[in-house]
């Protein structure tokens, strides 16, 4: 009895170890078209990254503030190629909303920001409501 006692605490630690050691999730982001190499995020890395804050007010004229990732700097990980122009936004839906390159250049604050349910959305202050991409899952490079 004390062998089993020893050998299940054993493999609950082995296990424990285990669970830390492997990746943090499936990918929930991806950056892909005119870069590098297609380049995917899990939660957990996006998490690691340098987090700014946003501040968005919707139509209603209510402002959030949002923490996230500048999207410039995943586009820079990902490794954008020179003659890029633009980048699409792909929510899980379906739904897609373009930005040119020159536009987000300008936008320090434009962030890739999480949200309380777990998934990510896009805060671009200042632009259009339908550039505030809810569900965003890829960063389509043109």
């Amino acid at each position: 009895m004390k062998h089993l006692k020893t050998l299940l605490i054993l493999l609950f630690v082995t296990a424990l170890l285990l669970t830390a050691c492997a990746p943090a999730g499936e990918p929930v982001l991806k950056a892909t078209g005119n870069v590098t190499s297609e380049t995917r995020w899990t939660d957990a890395q996006l998490q690691k990254m340098e987090l700014v804050s946003a501040d968005y007010t919707d139509k209603e004229g209510v402002t959030t503030t949002y923490t996230g990732v500048p999207i410039l700097a995943l586009l820079e990980e990902a490794g954008m190629k020179d003659g890029a122009t633009a980048v699409v936004f792909v929510a899980s839906d379906g739904f897609t909303s373009e930005v040119t390159l020159d536009e987000l250049k300008g936008c320090a604050n434009c962030i890739v920001a999480f949200n309380d349910d777990g998934t990510l959305r896009i805060v671009m202050p200042g632009f259009s409501g339908k550039q505030q991409v809810k569900g965003v899952i890829e960063l389509q490079v043109k």
